[in-house]
């Protein structure tokens, strides 16, 4: 029999040990595993959906809540500001602003946000439409590909909005017209893909119909009222109307976005956020309890290391006759320490496997929940490299464990064991 297949017997022949053993080794593996997969990609997520960004320009309130809101339609908005506030920043021959993008937000259809922009939400993301077109009337939508596979919709598929994100049919807009969706997005990997996209007026019509039903002045309200909005003219020329932020990117350096936001924190009702900041600021906070996880993972390695040597060591005693007899079949004190060490190595690195294993598939459960209550869709398989350092890690960690039984089991003494 090789010395592997010996191996394997040995640590079958005492199967409680050696499930506590792989047990912690799979834990250790899997909870660094776990973290290593979920920093990776909320960081992918966050920074792939920066796209440039130098500010964010909406109502006052928290920072990080508008930013949230406005970049990653992740929380509620902090509210919204008057269109004539904001009206400098949309002006295309702005000598220090290169783009503008309006939001306004607010609805939703089956949790899936509504946002209100122009056309340059699609140049931001680099998005384009793969099925219809872009829309050209109010109540025109388009849908990103995972808002439009994960509700079933299709061009010409008709819907009526609800207010906010939750689904209650007591908050949806019966009394105004439904959209229409008119296009479909190519997948981009951003944060296009997860909403419906609609211009601005769509909502001003919308809420205006609701407000008017309120106040018993048309409740049979039709399209007919909204043809005063035109989605080709500027936002500008609607003085009396809101949004709720605006992103902005500039022509030159930051020292720009940093004199603008100071300028409109200290000078207006409205307040400015820079994206690179918060997110460093929010990294910061998370990688505090992602060092205390990262943390309890190594000890709980240190522990499965502890738990290797002990059974190892342990079980000498026990098998004293059995390093003896292999001593005598012609396996040298090499032999015998190789066979030690392959024991420990061998409940390292299969734990570490069951403990990946665990992890992506925990990831699964993770990727379900982001996708039901934040609507981000998270990769569960995907193979880290940092991954492979912590099977190597594994090797390391077996054989570490198992150096001091495999000394003592290669010095076996023939002779005494087998007369006594």
């Amino acid at each position: 029999m090789s010395l592997f297949g010996l191996a394997l017997r040995n640590l079958i022949y005492r199967p409680w040990t050696t499930a506590l053993s792989l047990i912690l080794a799979a834990l250790g593996a899997g909870l660094i595993s776990l973290i290593l997969l979920l920093s990776w990609q909320l960081e992918q997520q966050f920074d792939r959906n920066l796209a440039g960004i130098d500010l964010v320009v909406g109502a006052k309130g928290s920072p990080l809540q508008l930013m949230m809101s406005s970049m990653y339609h992740i929380s509620s908005p902090t509210g919204n500001v008057p269109l004539a506030g904001v009206k400098p920043f949309l002006n295309p021959e702005h000598p220090y602003i290169e783009l503008a993008v309006p939001l306004s937000l607010g609805d939703s259809y089956r949790g899936r946000r509504i946002v209100g922009t122009r056309p340059q939400f699609l140049e931001l993301y680099g998005a384009g439409v793969a099925t219809g077109e872009l829309w050209s009337a109010p109540l025109d939508v388009v849908a990103g590909a995972t808002a439009a596979r994960e509700l079933g919709l299709r061009v010409g598929d008709t819907f009526q909005s609800s207010h906010g994100l939750v689904e209650d049919d007591d908050l949806t807009h019966r009394d105004a017209a439904p959209f229409t969706v008119t296009g479909i997005l190519a997948p981009t990997g951003t944060v296009a893909d997860l909403v419906l996209l609609t211009p601005t007026e769509s909502l001003w019509a919308v809420h205006d119909t609701h407000e008017h039903a309120e106040e018993g002045e048309g409740a049979d309200h039709d399209h007919g009222e909204e043809s005063e909005y035109d989605v080709t003219a500027p936002l500008t020329a609607y003085d009396d109307e809101s949004i709720t932020s605006v992103m902005l990117k500039f022509k030159g350096t930051s020292v720009v976005g940093l004199n603008m936001q100071r300028s409109i924190n200290e000078n207006t009702e409205m307040q400015a956020v820079t994206p690179s900041i918060q997110l460093t600021e929010l990294y910061s906070t998370v990688g505090q309890g992602e060092e205390v996880l990262r943390q309890l993972g190594y000890v709980v390695v240190v522990v499965s290391i502890l738990s290797i040597f002990i059974g190892l060591y342990s079980s000498l005693d026990r098998r004293r006759g059995e390093l003896a007899l292999l001593r005598t079949l012609g396996a040298g004190p090499g032999k015998l320490f190789g066979l030690l060490l392959l024991e420990g190595t061998i409940t390292a690195v299969v734990g570490a496997m069951l403990g990946l294993l665990a992890s992506h598939l925990g990831l699964l459960l993770v990727a379900r929940y982001f996708s039901r209550a934040y609507r981000y869709d998270f990769q569960s398989f995907i193979f880290l490299p940092g991954e492979v350092y912590l099977l190597i890690g594994a090797v390391v960690v077996g054989a570490l464990a198992a150096t001091i039984p495999a000394l003592r089991a290669a010095r076996t003494d023939v002779h005494r064991t087998l007369s006594g």
